[in-house]
């Protein structure tokens, strides 16, 4: 019998709209659990729920092959989680959750079934765990730091932090050999003409954008070493053959010294994966850098833009100028680089001058694709503290998610429809000069929009005395 089941509770087969994307990963941080835990003696078991169907997932918790099963929580998850929680649970298993999402919540979480959460780095915590609740069960475990549990009482108990690990290559890599890569590289293969391996350079994220969750690894940046990323990339590219990477790293290029020497540590030994990756606006402003992401072979450069108001940047916290983001985005393009760009409509505070102050932004950038999101607090960030009082879930918390908070005072989802199609329209006509009809088509639907969403902004603000 294994110490340990590890599992999550994403499954592409039960959503639609990643079955038209097609572009799964592994779950890095669970393979990292597996190494781990293995390192230090630990038998493990290992379900990744991804490319499996609950059914199977059910089966083998009717199986009972270990005593704990370990779940990976994140934001869209949640019902999932507590569904597989209960049925652990009816089966004799001791359920701990780790992960944003249960850090986030974990009173919640444990009120619903689960016995203990890992809050943080869960590689060290999980090792001192497994042996303290053989010994002595989940309501006794005040001396294992970086967890939340329920005392013989009920009371919720949450012990001291965790520091984190301070030298990250002391880490196994993932674990892939247990779970089947091959599969993902045929999907991204069959669906995308490339193969596609993850992996990760450093962990965490100094920066203090206020909408974004620092529940796992804080506002640190613990970088790996040249060597020991080469030597990763150097077994991924031999052991899969893919014909792309995906740099899973926060910020992957936040520090220049290193990334010049990775790039050089890869040309030293022949290898050049194409590979797409994310990266701060203000990160891409020296040219050494982006002369070594086209060295590295990067062929889309992902930037978190999120406004086009200064003042609404200012207000996130995300110590970015518009002014850097079209630098970046214009210099990334020069080498040949694609841009990729994340905004955010909504955030407190924005006006419609606001939005068109984003999209003037975009045509000036000139981003090769651009995604919008309308901005959701997210538990325990600057940004829901801002809203805490305004803030309602829909329906039963079990049932939602942080994503689906409404913001009292703030506009509906058509609204923000308005704003995209005012967006997507003033682009599409400015990208299309060689086709002045279409243009004009597009620049009308955008002044449309445009008109729609101020008359909505005015029926919504409440008159002045």
């Amino acid at each position: 019998m294994a110490d340990i089941l590890l599992s999550h509770g994403y499954f592409l087969q039960e959503d639609e709209k990643e079955q038209q994307i097609m572009r799964p990963y592994p779950p890095l941080g669970l393979l990292y659990l597996s190494a781990y835990l293995k390192r230090a003696g630990f038998a493990v078991d290992l379900f990744d729920s991804t490319l499996r169907t609950r059914a199977e997932l059910l089966l083998r918790l009717a199986s009972r092959s270990a005593p704990v099963l370990g779940l990976y929580t994140t934001l869209m998850s949640r019902r999932s989680v507590l569904d597989i929680t209960a049925a652990a649970r009816a089966h004799g298993w001791t359920v701990v959750l780790g992960g944003p999402e249960s850090a986030n919540h974990p009173a919640e979480y444990l009120a619903r079934g689960a016995d203990v959460i890992v809050i943080g780095e869960g590689e060290q915590t999980l090792a001192e765990l497994l042996p303290a609740i053989a010994a002595r069960g989940v309501h006794h475990l005040h001396d294992v730091a970086g967890t939340v549990f329920r005392d013989d009482s009920g009371q919720v108990v949450t012990t001291a932090a965790r520091p984190l690990i301070a030298g990250i290559d002391s880490i196994p890599w993932p674990d892939r050999a247990a779970i089947d890569i091959p599969a993902y590289v045929d999907i991204w293969r069959t669906h995308h003409g490339r193969g596609s391996v993850n992996l990760i350079t450093a962990r965490g994220c100094a920066y203090k954008c206020n909408w974004c969750s620092h529940s796992v690894y804080g506002f640190t940046h613990r970088r790996r070493s040249v060597l020991d990323c080469a030597d990763e990339v150097e077994w991924i590219r031999d052991t899969y053959q893919p014909d792309q990477l995906w740099y899973a790293d926060d910020v992957f290029t936040i520090h220049p010294t290193w990334l010049i020497e990775f790039s050089r540590e890869l040309h030293r030994r022949g290898i050049r994966l194409p590979f797409e990756t994310i990266t701060r606006a203000d990160r891409m402003m020296r040219d050494d850098v982006v002369d070594a992401l086209a060295a590295l072979g990067c062929y889309r450069i992902w930037i978190g833009a999120e406004s086009g108001s200064q003042r609404i940047l200012d207000a996130m916290q995300r110590g970015v100028t518009r002014e850097q983001v079209m630098h970046a985005s214009q210099a990334a393009q020069r080498r040949g680089i694609e841009v990729g760009m994340f905004l955010m409509w909504g955030y407190e505070g924005e006006t419609p001058d606001d939005i068109a102050d984003t999209v003037d932004l975009v045509k000036r950038a000139n981003p090769d694709v651009f995604f919008t999101t309308v901005a959701y607090p997210i538990t325990g960030t600057g940004y829901f503290a801002k809203v805490r009082d305004r803030v309602t879930l829909p329906g039963a918390w079990e049932d939602g998610s942080d994503r689906q908070y409404e913001i009292a005072g703030r506009p509906d989802r058509s609204y923000y429809k308005l704003a995209d199609t005012w967006l997507r329209s003033a682009v599409d006509a400015h990208r299309s000069v060689a086709d002045p009809g279409h243009a004009a088509a597009q620049q009308a639907q955008a002044e449309a929009a445009r008109v729609a969403l101020l008359a909505r902004h005015a029926a919504a603000t409440p008159a002045m005395p």
